[in-house]
């Protein structure tokens, strides 16, 4: 092997052997980069919505950037499921630990002179206004997939649906309400219904 290769975007290319909900039945199974486009474009809007709708100053495509790159430690970790990562203060601390290690050694598969950027992206500030719609989106896209589910007569996702809406509930920013209010009902439609 060549001493100039780097393996970071080849373990990024591994998002997508990677699925999520693996404690659940799943109509339609759904991988980590799949999960983190939808993320990209939501987080993107929910900028937009911020700063067009709401008078905000947020950078919509730093939003969008950050979200790409949310899961992308699950490379290393693969997707604890939720039930697991939240079960109590502990296992949450040391998975969070866990998350910083694997975003630490991403950043070592990198040339040193791209590092810095990285790590930038990597470990952003999730209570910052970008980090707070990034979190946001991958909630509604949580939501989503509990619609999705149940509109293809998988009841499995009923209770997680009702515990995501509660945390995006819990969220409050205009922008995510405005966005749940005119954006997510139609995701429960059908293609000739969206037309």
């Amino acid at each position: 092997m060549n001493n100039d290769q780097h393996s970071f975007f080849a373990f990024l290319s591994r998002m997508r052997h990677i699925y999520r909900w693996s404690l659940m039945r799943n109509v339609t199974r759904e991988n980590i980069m799949e999960h983190s486009l939808q993320v990209a474009m939501i987080a993107h809007g929910l900028a937009l919505i911020n700063n067009r709708i709401f008078n905000g100053d947020i950078n919509p495509e730093r939003v969008a950037l950050l979200a790409v790159y949310h899961d992308s430690n699950e490379t290393i970790t693969g997707d604890l499921p939720t039930p697991i990562k939240y079960y109590n203060p502990d296992i949450q601390e040391s998975y969070r630990v866990l998350e910083d290690l694997s975003k630490e050694k991403l950043i070592t598969l990198l040339p040193k002179s791209l590092q810095e950027d990285y790590r930038k992206v990597l470990f952003f500030d999730e209570n910052s206004p970008e980090g707070r719609l990034v979190k946001a989106a991958d909630r509604i896209c949580a939501y989503i997939k509990c619609v999705e589910e149940l509109k293809a007569g998988n009841g499995e996702f009923q209770k997680a649906q009702q515990a995501i809406m509660k945390k995006i509930e819990d969220i409050d920013l205009p922008e995510v309400s405005y966005f749940m209010q005119h954006f997510v009902h139609n995701f429960s439609l059908t293609l000739d219904e969206l037309n």
